[in-house]
This record gives C-alpha cells, sequence and structure tokens, in this order.
C-alpha cells in the first residue's frame, strides 16, 4: 500500500537519498555521485518546483496516480502541490541523472517570481513530457553544473546569479519543447484534427444546450491532454490561443447556421449554449465585427 508523504523541503528530500545540503532552499543533483538507493513505496507532495533529467531506468515512477513510462533524457517537470512517487522493487540501483530543485521563497521579489506561471509545462501531463537531444541536454547539465559551482562558493550575489541561472534553464526549456513541437508534426495535426472532429461532434449534439460553450478544459480531457499542453500546441501549430480557436469554429458555426433563415437569433443562441441572444449578438459583433442580423441581412 502507498503512502503519501509530504517533502516539506529540499534538505528532507537530500536526506533521504544521502545528497550533500547547499542551500535550504535551491538544489543540484548529480545522481551518479550518490551512493546506490533503494526505492520507497511512497508517494511524495513536494513544496518546491522540480526538474528532473532523468538517466537509466531501474523502477517504475509514479506522476500523481498514473505510471510514468520515461526514456532516458526525459524531463520531467514537478511543480509545488503535485504528486510524485516510485514503486519499490526491494534492491538498490546506482541512478543515473540529475535534478535541480528550487523554492518559491527563493524567487520572492525577484522578476521571476512573476513569471512563473508562464512555464506551462509544469502542468503537463505524463504523456507531455519533453525528451531532450543530446546537444540539449549538454545545455542543462552546464547550467547545473553553473548552479551547483555558485551555492559552493555562496556570497551576496550568489541568490541574484542562482535565480538568473534558473530562469535560463526554464527558458532553454521553453526552446526544446518548441523543437519537439516542431518535430512532431504529424501528432499535432492528428491532434488538431481531432479536435475539429471534437468541436463538430460538440455543437451537433444538445451538449451545448446542456453545458454550454465547449471549454479548453473539456476539450482536453476529451483528448487526453492537459489543458496547458494543448493550448501551447495549439499556439504553436495555429498562431492563436486555444480559446481563440475554439472562438473561431463557434463562428464558423453560427455563420452556417445565420445562412439558414428559417431559425430565429435567439434559437441559434440556444443552440450554440449561450445564456441570451444579446450575449450571443454582442459576442459575435466584437469577433466579427457586425451583429448576427447584419450578418444574415448581407
Amino acid at each position: 500500500m502507498k503512502k503519501d508523504v509530504e517533502v516539506k523541503n529540499i534538505s528532507q528530500y537530500c536526506n533521504m537519498i544521502g545528497a550533500e545540503v547547499l542551500h535550504p532552499l535551491v538544489g543540484v543533483i548529480d545522481f551518479s555521485k550518490l551512493p546506490p538507493i533503494r526505492f520507497a513505496n511512497l508517494r511524495r507532495m513536494s513544496d518546491y518546483y522540480a526538474i528532473y533529467l532523468k538517466g537509466s531506468k531501474h523502477t517504475a515512477l509514479r506522476y500523481g496516480r498514473r505510471i510514468y513510462d520515461y526514456e532516458e533524457g526525459t524531463l520531467v517537470f514537478v511543480a509545488p502541490g503535485q504528486v510524485a512517487g516510485s514503486e519499490e522493487d526491494g534492491a538498490y540501483h546506482q541512478v543515473k541523472g540529475y535534478a535541480l530543485m528550487f523554492h518559491p521563497d527563493l524567487l520572492r521579489d525577484t522578476p521571476l517570481a512573476q513569471t512563473m506561471k508562464c512555464y506551462s509545462y509544469f502542468s503537463y501531463d505524463i504523456n507531455e513530457a519533453l525528451h531532450l537531444a543530446e546537444a540539449e541536454k549538454g545545455i542543462f547539465v552546464e547550467c547545473l553544473e553553473r548552479i551547483r559551482n555558485e551555492l559552493l562558493h555562496f556570497d551576496e550575489y550568489s541568490t541574484i546569479i542562482v535565480v538568473d541561472y534558473i530562469k535560463l534553464v526554464l527558458d532553454y526549456c521553453v526552446r526544446f519543447y518548441d523543437r519537439q513541437f516542431q518535430t512532431r508534426t504529424i501528432e499535432n495535426h492528428d491532434i488538431l484534427a481531432r479536435l475539429e472532429k471534437l468541436l463538430d461532434e460538440y455543437f451537433s449534439s444538445t451538449l451545448p444546450i446542456e453545458k454550454g460553450l465547449p471549454t479548453v478544459q473539456y476539450c482536453a480531457e476529451k483528448l487526453c491532454l492537459s489543458a496547458n499542453y494543448l493550448s501551447d500546441l495549439i499556439r504553436k501549430e495555429t498562431g492563436v490561443s486555444a480559446l481563440k480557436h475554439i472562438h473561431l469554429k463557434t463562428l464558423q458555426t453560427a455563420k452556417l447556421r445565420l445562412d439558414d433563415k428559417s431559425k430565429s437569433v435567439s434559437q441559434i443562441a440556444d443552440e450554440l449554449g449561450y445564456s441570451s441572444s444579446q450575449h450571443f449578438s454582442n459576442w459575435f459583433k466584437k469577433i466579427n465585427g457586425s451583429t448576427p442580423n447584419e450578418y444574415r441581412n448581407s
């Protein structure tokens, strides 16, 4: 039976695996330099950000309530409050890989504290991991080594420098994800095609009347993706946000129905999931530049 353990701080995690604590709010770990580790049959919920570069595979990982089938060179992102763990096999393993951990308190009163929400990959699902190329792994490890070196020679400037290096790592990961989006064109187009089919089926059913307009979260769940990953994928492929994409699909559907003059604007508004015809008219004019009646008459 699995046991949830709240890892309150980075020092506690380092002590669990036998790593040196260099700073209470930030840590860099090279697992190959640690003694063999026996994986505990537990799930950890930490209060800090963590990025793990996975090396050779020894045990299955749990991410939330699902098994994470990782490969060598995979980056795993964990945000405060998320649950991750491992499957115990009773043996000790010489683990390879790296970890960067940093507590939100380290970022307090820095520009990075205000922009952390922009790094949406901390909320991606397990099937949306980042798989690094060899050159990318070298860049990631070099950044971690520079952070560790700064922690070993800590002075009054070190906090600023370390935070800057953390931001550099996060920005590199954005670039790496962009590369991965671009190299998965076929898969991305398949997801967009499934999204189009999903929206067509939604608007042709009674769901808009029952639930209102489709949301990004609804579409992501139906496509077995996280909302953040779907949003980023759509933006990379189409240049607009996922919400804007849904609005454009709604507009396209609305125009087709307005071409059928047997239905009133009020009926169409109800069928699309709007709370009132006035709400629908205001939305239509905002996005199309004309009211539904003006469009119909033109």
